[in-house]
């Protein structure tokens, strides 16, 4: 079955008052003649999160053949990482969803800096990594406290310790029924760490309401992670006196995503949805990503229409990175 596909545009940074949220900010266009570019992908699609390795090339994503290709510029996507059903006829050039709990689905992933290895969160293969050199990638854990991962989703690495942080959303929804998660009110999502020492998996807190999208902070002090449900991002200390508590950053007017680090001190979370909080539905343009500054203030907005599908906002050297869970392209704009 083929997917839908969804493109971005009328990106924008606008002024606006959100629902439910009293900010306003300024206004830059960036969808302008040039500004916009698509790095298309081969035959996948779904480049749901973006990284650079620590030479600074790629980008590196996850797609739907349960693969993670690398930009090679004029050379365009090759492949860099696989598992076991690379091979398979039903998985090289998957795009049907049906076939993903076959072939793998990569969502989150980050590079560790300092040994060059990829963290792959793999919603139905678990916690994966490749070395610097990419190739079949090796599977570090399936489960924790005896409870097997169903919906693994974000991921990030503390840079000076080399753990992994990462969300299991459900313990028994997969993410092809990831909308259930929210119509059921499902509460048996988890935080976890990785120790690459002692390689096993930690349940950080249980119990909890569809966590998806991770970060570091910028000191490293705790963690920031959405709770798309609740339309929140959640500040998770993981050093100091308050480590093992959550702490609200921040209300959002829509369904938050992947959470990534700004060069600016702030963070870009992307959002699936608004919240409809009127019988007439959504404007034809909305937010569908923000900027955050370190109190978990509004401070600016992507805006893109109905069809605008957009996982996560990667800033590097100026550049937007957009990430989307069904599009055949990664997006490039100027910041």
């Amino acid at each position: 079955m083929k997917q839908k596909q969804a493109y971005l545009p009328f990106i924008a940074i606008f002024v606006a008052l959100l629902p439910c949220i009293n900010v306003a900010y300024e206004t830059k266009i960036i969808d302008l003649p040039g500004s916009r570019n698509q790095l298309k992908l081969p035959t996948v699609v779904g480049p749901e999160s973006v990284d650079f390795d620590p030479s600074g090339h790629g980008p590196y994503t996850g797609v739907s053949s349960g693969g993670v290709l690398k930009w090679q510029g004029r050379s365009g996507w090759t492949v860099f990482a696989y598992n076991s059903m690379h091979r398979d006829k039903d998985c090289v050039d998957n795009i049907d969803e049906m076939m993903e709990s076959k072939c793998g689905r990569p969502l989150g992933l980050r590079f560790h800096n300092a040994t060059g290895n990829l963290y792959i969160a793999d919603a139905y293969h678990g916690l994966l990594s490749v070395g610097p050199k990419g190739g079949m990638v090796k599977v570090l854990a399936t489960k924790a406290r005896g409870v097997p991962f169903t919906f693994l989703n974000g991921l990030d690495v503390d840079q000076e310790t080399g753990e992994v942080y990462f969300t299991d959303s459900s313990n028994h929804i997969t993410r092809r029924e990831y909308y259930m998660v929210v119509l059921t009110n499902d509460t048996t999502g988890r935080l976890l760490k990785y120790n690459p020492r002692s390689k096993k998996v930690r349940v950080l807190k249980g119990h909890l309401s569809y966590p998806n999208g991770i970060a570091m902070s910028h000191d490293n002090s705790h963690l920031l992670v959405s709770f798309t449900a609740l339309c929140q991002i959640h500040k998770f200390w993981i050093r100091g006196p308050k480590t093992g508590k959550f702490e609200l950053f921040a209300d959002l007017p829509g369904y938050p995503d992947n959470i990534t680090r700004d060069p600016k001190g702030g963070y870009w979370v992307a959002m699936s949805n608004l919240k409809i909080d009127n019988p007439d539905g959504a404007a034809p343009e909305h937010a569908v990503a923000l900027r955050l500054n370190q109190k978990g203030k509004i401070v600016a907005a992507l805006n893109g229409s109905l069809t605008t599908s957009i996982s996560e906002v990667h800033e590097r050297d100026g550049s937007l990175w957009i990430g989307s869970l069904i599009n055949p392209y990664v997006g490039l704009y100027r910041a």
